[in-house]
């Protein structure tokens, strides 16, 4: 059970959540024009299946991640971070290839209640097209490493994170609840796609020697360290513009900009990718960035439901 909860890589998951958080509270803050309050639109059984949907994705990319790199040889002694479970012998490619199986048919059954419980028996073209969409999310996240043509190792990785992890994940849900598409939402949606392709491209940064030894040619690889970190740079930045740009367009009060503490470690993370000199340093910096991204949703999260405003109400004036 211990190699099992190491492959799934658990310091991954709060990462592969966080556009679902922002979706969510997207549409409890602002519900659309055609329902009478906020929890008419927002659905705490969509909020659940969309969250182990997610999880149940990055569990899957992960699984296939540690197969593919391990049948491929790619992880080898070259590489930086922990051993993988194939990389080790932990777990054995069979059982390895097994548990992408179930956790691949676990993932659709819950990718087809949510579908079920967000448009019910009616919106036929909408429930086919998430199905799809759900297919199209497993195949990619089964593909990124696995197979001959493994989109991963010829520099695509970046966009699958992009969309799934951040247009689809935020939009998406918020599409479960609202049954439409909000423009202001792209921002946010876009900064934690942003964010997710920075993890991965410091994952990249952290193994380029590795990568480029196993012919896996990732965006690191293709432009090297130097030009990696000034796109790591661009992700980072780029992303905390879009979250102000948003705050600023949604007229946020002075209280709700309480997510701009998220951006200390992020600026923190950004002057240590910029003094670092060793890729094995940037292990850690991982799990930070993951941790920041999923900090900053729930942060910007909290802020758009006006959590704060109510919190004090409730204390000084008993609710009235």
């Amino acid at each position: 059970m211990k190699h099992w909860i190491q492959a799934a890589r658990l310091r991954t998951l709060p990462l592969s959540v966080s556009g679902i958080i922002v979706g969510s509270m997207y549409a409890l803050a602002y519900p659309t024009d055609n329902v009478l309050t906020p929890t008419e639109v927002f659905n705490w059984r969509i909020f659940g299946y969309a969250i182990l949907t997610t999880l149940g994705l990055q569990i899957l990319s992960n699984f296939a991640n540690d197969y593919g790199d391990g049948m491929k040889g790619t992880d080898n002694e070259d590489r930086i971070g922990p051993k993988r479970a194939i990389q080790s012998g932990n777990i054995s490619p069979k059982a390895m290839k097994r548990a992408i199986i179930i956790t691949s048919i676990l993932t659709l059954i819950s990718a087809i209640l949510l579908i079920y419980f967000a448009f019910g028996e009616t919106n036929l073209w909408y429930s086919l097209f998430y199905f799809v969409l759900g297919i199209l999310a497993i195949a990619s996240a089964i593909r990124y490493t696995i197979g001959n043509t493994a989109y991963g190792y010829r520099g695509f990785g970046d966009v699958f994170v992009f969309v799934f992890f951040g247009l689809v994940s935020t939009l998406g849900v918020n599409f479960l609840y609202s049954k439409q598409l909000d423009f202001y939402l792209y921002l946010p949606a876009a900064a934690i796609g942003l964010l997710s392709v920075g993890v991965l491209n410091l994952n990249n940064m952290r193994d380029e020697v590795s990568d480029r030894k196993s012919n896996k040619n990732t965006i690191v690889v293709k432009i090297g360290t130097a030009n990696a970190k000034i796109y790591h740079y661009f992700l980072i930045v780029l992303s905390m513009v879009l979250v102000v740009v948003f705050a600023i367009i949604a007229n946020f009060r002075f209280d709700q900009y309480l997510f701009l503490l998220a951006y200390i470690p992020l600026t923190k993370h950004l002057i240590t990718v910029y003094n670092n000199q060793d890729p094995r340093a940037l292990d850690p910096e991982l799990k930070k960035l993951a941790l920041s991204t999923f900090a900053l949703s729930i942060l910007l999260a909290v802020c758009m439901i006006s959590l704060i405003q109510d919190i004090v109400v409730n204390l000084f004036f008993g609710g009235r």
